[in-house]
C-alpha cells in the first residue's frame, strides 16, 4: 500500500505524530518511536505495520527537516493549533472536567446539532454526542437540531428503518424530541446550489484526475494543471456530471486550496463526486447523482440552520479546518468548535454498524437489541438507566484527551439508580431438592423478608414452608448443597445437609436457631413455590440461559427490575403462562 492509498484519518494521525515527535526531541524525531504510538492509538493498524511504515518514514523525514529549515518553534505552533492536546504531558489518570462552559455562548440563541448516519440505531459511543448537545442546548435554553447525515448510499448506505430507531432513542435517552429534525437527502438542491456558486466564485473546481493520481499528487506538493482552467469549462463539467456523461470516480468537484498547506488531508479536498447507487429513501428521485461528501454536506447546513457550536471528536480537526476553509471563501464565520478526545469503553470489543449488522444477518447475534451489542436497544433491554449514561459522561468529562473507563463504571452508576426501586427476590437456579426433617420442632409459620431493606413502607415479602408429617421439602442451588454441612436459608433458619442422593436430591435436618456470621446464607424456595423462569447473561460474548424457579409477586410486569439475592439485577422481559424470562443487568 502507497502512501496516498491511506485514508484521510490515517495520515492526519502519521503528520501529527510525527510533528509531536520533533518537536519532543528537538527536531530529532524518530521512526520506531512514531510507529509505536500510530499502532498504540491505532491498534488495528498492527496488522499493517510494514505496509505503514514508508508512510511514517516519509512524514518524520518531512517533519525532522521542517524543524531544521523552520525552527521547532514553528512546528510547535502548527501542532497547538491542530491538536493542542499532543502538547500535553500525559497522566496516568486525566482529570475529569465535566462539561465546561461554552465559549461565546449566549444564552437563548445557541443552536447545536447531533448528525448521526442513519445506517443503524445509536449505539454507547453515539450517546457522548446526543447527551452532551442535548444537556448544552437545555441548560442554555437553545436549540437541538437532530440532522441525519445520509447522502452516503456507496460506504455507508442509510438503513431505512434506521430513522425511526434514532428517533426513538433520542427520546429514550434525552426523555425528549430534538427541536428540529433534518435529513440531509431532503437537501439535494441546496448542495448543488452551493456547488455551483463555488464554482463560479473560484472556490472549487471540477477534477478529472484519477483518485490514486491524485492522491499521490497531493502527498508531493502537487495538484493538477487544469484546477485553473476558466470557471465556464469547469461549470461545464458538472453539468456532465449531472447527466450522465461522467461515470463515477471519473470527476469530483474539489474545493480549492493550496498546494502549500503543510497538513496533506487539507489540499483540494473533495466535495461532492457521482455515486449511482439510488438512495433506500423512496422519496430521493432516483435520478440523483451527485452527492455531497461529509465535510461539504455538513458545512453548508451548520450555516443555514444557525448552528453555533460544534462538539466534535479531535479525530475531526481536519474536517474543521477544511469547512473552515470554505467559509472563508463564501464570507461565513464558522461556528464555535470544541473538541474531545477518544474513548475506549472496556468490557465492550470493537464494534461498527456495519459489522454489527452483517452479524444480524449471518445470525450470530439475534438482532440490534441483542445484549452482547453496544447499541442503546440492547442497553434499555439489559436495564441502563439513561442516567447513569448522562452519569457517565459528565465524569468522564468534555476533554481532549483520550481516556478509558469501563462497563463496570457504567455498572456502578447505574446500581446507584436502580437499587432504590429493584424490589428483592430469591432466584434458585437448576434447584437441586432437600427434604428436611423436623428435628428441633420447625417453625409452621411464614417466612417474612422485607422487599427493599432500605424502605420498609413497601412490605414484606411472605413465604410459607410447607410442613407434612414433620417433613417439610425446599429446593436450593446444588452449589449450596454439600454433605455434612451447615447452612442458613436466608430468613428463616438453619439446616443441616446429611445426604447427596445420586438423583441430585438431598436430606438433612432442619435446626432452628439464630444466624451465624460464621454460616453461609442460601437463598431458597419451597419445593412447589414461585414461578419457572429462565435467565439470559452475557459470559465472555456468549449468551448463558440459565432455568429455574423465581419467587414471584403478582404486581410484577414486565419492564421491572429485580434484584436477585445473591445473583444480581435483573430485568424482566416476559411474562406468560410459561414462566418469567429475565434478562440479567449486571451485579
Amino acid at each position: 500500500m502507497g502512501a496516498s492509498d491511506w485514508p484521510d484519518e490515517v495520515i492526519q494521525i502519521v503528520h501529527h505524530l510525527a510533528l509531536q515527535n520533533a518537536v519532543e526531541y528537538n527536531g530529532k524525531g524518530q521512526v520506531g518511536s512514531v510507529m509505536g504510538r500510530v499502532l498504540g492509538e491505532r491498534p488495528e493498524l498492527r496488522s499493517q505495520a510494514k505496509e505503514i511504515a514508508s508512510l511514517i518514514a516519509s512524514e518524520v523525514q518531512l517533519a525532522n527537516a521542517r524543524a531544521e529549515r523552520e525552527g521547532v518553534a514553528k512546528l510547535r505552533d502548527e501542532l497547538a493549533d491542530a491538536d493542542p492536546s499532543r502538547l500535553e504531558k500525559r497522566k496516568a489518570t486525566p482529570k475529569r472536567e465535566g462539561f465546561p462552559e461554552l465559549p461565546n455562548a449566549e444564552r437563548g440563541h445557541v443552536v447545536l446539532r447531533f448528525a448521526p448516519n442513519p445506517n443503524g440505531p445509536l449505539t454507547l459511543g453515539h450517546s457522548r454526542g446526543l447527551l452532551t448537545n442535548s444537556i448544552y442546548a437545555k441548560n442554555l435554553e437553545g436549540r437541538l437540531i437532530l440532522r441525519f447525515d445520509d447522502t452516503d448510499t456507496r460506504v455507508k448506505p442509510p438503513h431505512p428503518e434506521a430513522y425511526q430507531w434514532i428517533l426513538e432513542d433520542t427520546e429514550w435517552l434525552i426523555g425528549r424530541n430534538p427541536d428540529e429534525v433534518i435529513m440531509a437527502s431532503d437537501r439535494i438542491q441546496i448542495y448543488h446550489k452551493y456547488a455551483v456558486l463555488a464554482i463560479e466564485k473560484g472556490l472549487a473546481y471540477v477534477d478529472l484526475t484519477p483518485a490514486n493520481e491524485f492522491r499521490e499528487m497531493r502527498i508531493q506538493g502537487n495538484l493538477p494543471a487544469d484546477r485553473d482552467l476558466d470557471c465556464e469549462t469547469h461549470l461545464a463539467r458538472w453539468n456532465s456530471m449531472l447527466d450522465g456523461t461522467f461515470s463515477p470516480g471519473e470527476a469530483v468537484v474539489r474545493i480549492r486550496t493550496s498546494a502549500e498547506l503543510t497538513n496533506p488531508a487539507l489540499r483540494d479536498w473533495p466535495a461532492l463526486r457521482i455515486q449511482e447507487k439510488p438512495h433506500p429513501r423512496e422519496q430521493i428521485a432516483s435520478s440523483v447523482r451527485v452527492w455531497p461528501l461529509l465535510d461539504f454536506q455538513s458545512a453548508i447546513d451548520d450555516h443555514l440552520c444557525g448552528v453555533t457550536h460544534i462538539i466534535r471528536g479531535k479525530d475531526l480537526m481536519d474536517s474543521t479546518r477544511r469547512q473552515t476553509l470554505l467559509y472563508e471563501g463564501l464570507g461565513w464565520t464558522y461556528p464555535e468548535t470544541i473538541y474531545w478526545g477518544r474513548v475506549k469503553i472496556h468490557g465492550y470489543g470493537k464494534f461498527s454498524t456495519s459489522g454489527m449488522r452483517e452479524d444480524i444477518e449471518q445470525g450470530r447475534v439475534t438482532g440490534w437489541d441483542d445484549p452482547r451489542l453496544p447499541t442503546l436497544r440492547a442497553l434499555k433491554r439489559r436495564g441502563i438507566s439513561p442516567v447513569s449514561l448522562h452519569q457517565l459522561w459528565s465524569e468522564l468529562g468534555l476533554t481532549a484527551k483520550d481516556i478509558s473507563a469501563s462497563m463496570e463504571t457504567l455498572s456502578t452508576f447505574n446500581a446507584r439508580i436502580i437499587d432504590s426501586t429493584a424490589h428483592r427476590a430469591m432466584f434458585v437456579r437448576n434447584p437441586r431438592r432437600i427434604r428436611l426433617k423436623d428435628s428441633e420442632h420447625g417453625s409452621k409459620e411464614a417466612v417474612h423478608l422485607p422487599i427493599h431493606p432500605d424502605r420498609p413502607e413497601l412490605g414484606v415479602r411472605e413465604i410459607m414452608p410447607d410442613w407434612d408429617d414433620g417433613f417439610c421439602e425446599v429446593i436450593l442451588e446444588p452449589g449450596d448443597l454439600s454433605t455434612d454441612s451447615v447452612i442458613r436459608l436466608r430468613g428463616w433458619a438453619n439446616v443441616k445437609v446429611d445426604d447427596l442422593n445420586p438423583d441430585g436430591t438431598a436430606s438433612g435436618r432442619w435446626l432452628g436457631g439464630k444466624r451465624d456470621p460464621k454460616i453461609v446464607q442460601a437463598h431458597w424456595l419451597p419445593l412447589g413455590r414461585g414461578r419457572l423462569a429462565q435467565l439470559t447473561r452475557v459470559e465472555d460474548e456468549n449468551i448463558i440461559i440459565e432455568s429455574g424457579m423465581l419467587e414471584w409477586n403478582k404486581d410484577h410486569s414486565v419492564g421491572d427490575i429485580l434484584q436477585l439475592e445473591r445473583i444480581g439485577f435483573a430485568i424482566i422481559e416476559r411474562i406468560s403462562d410459561d414462566g418469567v424470562e429475565l434478562m440479567f443487568t449486571h451485579r
